[in-house]
């Protein structure tokens, strides 16, 4: 197994990790959970840009890098709405695209094509993962902004836009593997 699929894995390790220490009642919870998950986002960066640079890209990690990434951006979005800072609906339409982005690369993988992520999914993966880490800190932070607006206002907000985000490149996605699958077989 070459180093950038080793370096997936990880992140798919990091993904319950997370979720064990923001449900520990301790200290400084939120910026702990917000280091540890800002660290398992890194390593998507990391190994994309290894596997491209060393021309080691593998179906391998084409599959397994955004199931890493679907773990970990699950596990800040329950932790979130355990706290009562993401509703219920944001996770279900993030959930459901994430199922039908899944669905139609299964349809390809049976049909011998796989469909890597597009800039579009690489967009909304960032901005999952900025939002999710943005809150814990601010939540750590206990900042009161000049507007007066409560954390879960706030949190639903950058969530929401993540999940508009979410459902059009999901969209985008969906319609582009047109090109690629033969959904008449």
């Amino acid at each position: 197994m070459n180093t950038p699929n080793k370096i997936t894995l990880f992140r798919m390790f990091i993904a319950p990790l997370f979720l064990i220490i923001y449900f520990l009642n301790i200290k400084y919870k939120m910026l702990i959970s917000a280091i540890i998950f800002a660290v398992g986002a890194i390593t998507d960066a990391i190994d994309g840009n290894l596997a491209r640079k060393n021309n080691i890209v593998t179906n391998f990690g084409k599959f397994l890098d955004p199931i890493a990434d679907k773990m970990l951006v699950t596990a800040g979005f329950l932790a979130l709405m355990q706290d009562g800072l993401c509703n219920i609906w944001i996770v279900m339409l993030m959930l459901t695209r994430e199922f039908a982005v899944t669905s139609v690369r299964l349809i390809a993988a049976a049909q011998g094509v796989v469909i890597p992520a597009n800039i579009g999914g690489k967009i909304k993966t960032v901005f999952q993962m900025v939002s999710l880490v943005s809150i814990m800190l601010i939540g750590e932070a206990d900042i009161i902004f000049t507007l007066g607006l409560p954390l879960p206002l706030i949190s639903n907000i950058l969530l929401g836009i993540t999940a508009l985000i979410s459902i059009v490149s999901g969209i985008i996605y969906i319609f582009d593997s047109r090109k690629v699958i033969d959904y008449k077989g």
